[in-house]
């Protein structure tokens, strides 16, 4: 697993791959390190192919050291100021975002996709 920097601040926006066209269950191929910019707001984006009967489920996962992972919390791009760390479930193609909100004490950033079906993600961070 390859760790990709995205400090953000006075270089912002600066993103990173988490996954390129992965398959199957497991951590993200990478893990994205935002460095102290943990006062900064970031992105996620998931871009998803499916075949048939698609699913997957996604844990957005947080870490101090890379070494201890907890779930982040994010919130959706249609409910911004309510936050979770709840595991999602996406059933189709598509682009989908999620905030990371600012203040949240997790240097590294990286995605578990579990019970995938049929789905192929493409995911990323931007750290602004």
């Amino acid at each position: 697993m390859a760790v990709q920097t995205a400090f953000g601040g006075d270089r912002f926006p600066n993103s990173a791959h988490l996954s390129v066209a992965q398959e199957g269950d497991g951590v993200s191929t990478h893990v994205v390190d935002r460095g102290a910019a943990t006062e900064r707001p970031a992105l996620l984006t998931i871009t998803t192919t499916v075949d048939e009967t698609p699913t997957c489920t996604y844990q957005i996962e947080g870490s101090a050291d890379g070494a201890v992972w907890w779930p982040a919390a994010y919130a959706e791009a249609e409910t911004p100021e309510t936050p979770t760390t709840a595991p999602f479930d996406l059933t189709e193609a598509g682009d989908f975002v999620y905030l990371l909100r600012p203040g949240h004490p997790w240097r590294y950033l990286r995605l578990t996709y579990s019970a995938n079906t049929a789905v192929t993600n493409t995911a990323g961070v931007v750290i602004f």
